[in-house]
């Protein structure tokens, strides 16, 4: 296929240049074909099309005769194009590689953050579908934990400000401060003053550095053997309760300030409590999720879909919303996906 493209784009410059009566005028063009390459193919590729292409033009010339000073100077000059068009595919591919391997990096550091899913504690078990993407510097700061305490099991969705690795930095940050104060704390809301510091400490040592301020988006419940669970939403997406064969997002009040913003607004945080029902499902997500958007530009409709898939298990219903998403978007992944979705142990 590539020698064919090498021989089409020849045979296209050498016919219009008859066709236009040029003389070989247009010939000296193919001269730029190996840096055109260079960008797009492999070293290999440049260097076969740099030879092609010094033979095509020599042998242009040779045939039309005229100064054998300037017949050597236009063969060395095609000659010297085509070497450093080789040297600059081999850079671009090594340059290539390492944005690869930090990426992959990047992201392979984003999945030691956070258990592997399914996770299960006295309460509650949880599925989930976890997806951090490996795009550059696109990579971002999504995160979860579910945590026994002697309170209930304590569970954090959250989602950095922000891309690349500063914003894993600070995912290090929350959810470090919430595996201990998950534990420490005897109410929800001492677990979001435990985080909210834990931010601000961050953004402080953060602004030493040369690094801008972030704030976190997080979603925080507490799950006890009780049929209510009491939740404090920090500027996130609430979650979605799926029961008897329906679907819906659950009202909690308006969304409190994300944390790192409290000290803004100078008004405490407040804790609102809904029904969790035996055989009930609770589905939390990042805006990975609802922020999709196929190629249309319309997000994606994900109470919707919960709704026809509201009397399949969780863990199927995972395994429809991670293909759905990538249809959707014809997998064209642009942010972190997180979701978790729990049902009561024994449920």
């Amino acid at each position: 296929m590539f020698v064919v493209f090498l021989i089409g784009i020849t045979a296209l410059v050498v016919g219009l240049d008859k066709f236009t009566g040029g003389g070989a005028e247009l010939v000296p063009v193919l001269i730029f074909l190996p840096a055109i390459v260079s960008g797009l193919g492999t070293v290999w590729q440049t260097a076969i099309a740099s030879l092609w292409v010094l033979l095509v033009v020599s042998g242009s010339v040779a045939y039309l005769g005229g100064n054998l000073r300037t017949n050597l100077e236009v063969s060395g000059f095609t000659a010297a194009f085509g070497l450093m068009s080789v040297v600059g595919a081999s850079y671009r591919i090594q340059r290539e590689e390492e944005v690869r391997r930090l990426r992959s990096a990047a992201a392979a550091l984003q999945r030691q953050l956070v258990r592997p899913l399914p996770l299960r504690s006295l309460d509650v078990v949880v599925d989930g579908l976890y997806q951090p993407i490996e795009e550059d510097t696109m990579v971002g700061g999504d995160m979860y934990e579910v945590a026994p305490s002697p309170y209930g099991t304590r569970v954090m969705i959250a989602d950095v400000q922000g891309k690349g690795l500063p914003a894993i930095g600070a995912a290090l940050a929350v959810l470090g401060a919430f595996r201990e104060a998950a534990y420490r704390e005897t109410t929800l809301m001492g677990v979001a003053d435990a985080l909210e510091d834990a931010v601000i400490r961050h953004n402080r040592f953060a602004a030493h550095t040369g690094e801008r301020e972030r704030f976190v988006t997080a979603l925080l419940l507490d799950i006890g053997p009780e049929l209510e669970v009491d939740a404090v939403n920090c500027g996130h997406i609430a979650p979605y309760l799926i029961h008897g064969g329906n679907a819906g997002q659950l009202w909690l009040g308006e969304p409190e300030v994300p944390l790192g913003l409290a000290a803004l607004t100078g008004v405490p945080r407040h804790s609102a409590r809904f029904a969790f029902p035996a055989g009930a499902s609770l589905l939390l997500c990042t805006d990975g999720v609802t922020e999709a958007r196929n190629r249309d530009g319309e997000f994606y409709p994900l109470e919707r879909r919960l709704r026809a898939w509201a009397r399949d298990p969780p863990a199927r219903t995972v395994e429809a919303l991670a293909a759905d998403l990538t249809a959707f978007t014809d997998g064209a992944q642009r942010d972190d996906i997180a979701v978790l979705i729990m049902r009561r142990t024994g449920s």
